[in-house]
Order: C-alpha cells, then structure tokens, then sequence
C-alpha cells in the first residue's frame, strides 16, 4: 500500500473554502473508478497549506497509473489554474 499525500496553495482571491469543496467533488468520485486507488479525501487546511489530498493506493504502480490517468487529469485540469503552490510526498506502508 502507498500513501498519497500533497499539500495545495491556492491563489491569494480565491473563495478558499468554495475552490476546495469544488476540488473534492471533482476528486472524491474517482475512488473505484481509478484501479488500485484505495481511498482519496480533500480537506481544507486549518495552518499551513489551503488544503490537503489524501489518498491511499494499492501499490507504487497504482501510484503512477493514477497520475496518468485521464480521469484524474481530466479532474486535475479543473482546478490547476487555481494553484500557487504544490507538495507531495509518497510512502509505503
């Protein structure tokens, strides 16, 4: 199993809380509809980053057949133009 996780910064005249409700109604939906992606949650940041991805996937495999995906591009086409700013981090478990 991996552990999916990156950190948002959105642009500054941004209605944060609406940009990050829409984030999750596009992202939330594709958990079984994506192989290997286990669970995924959106959530908004209280410190730090604006909001949060959190996703579990079956395998480091699944991993990169997710960030190809075209549903998750299709998804992350969206919302990039809303970015300043993006971290991620990746682990086995």
């Amino acid at each position: 199993m991996v552990k999916h996780i990156v950190l948002f910064t959105l642009k500054e005249e941004l209605d944060k809380d609406a940009t990050v409700k829409f984030v999750a109604s596009l992202l939330e939906p594709l958990v079984g509809k994506i192989p290997g992606l286990v669970s995924l949650e959106v959530r908004r940041c209280f410190r730090g980053a604006d909001f949060a991805l959190y996703s579990v996937l079956e395998s480091r495999e699944a991993l990169e057949s997710y960030a190809v995906h075209p549903l998750h591009l299709d998804a992350l086409n969206q919302f990039k133009h809303n970015l300043s700013g993006r971290v991620a981090a990746d682990y086995e478990i």
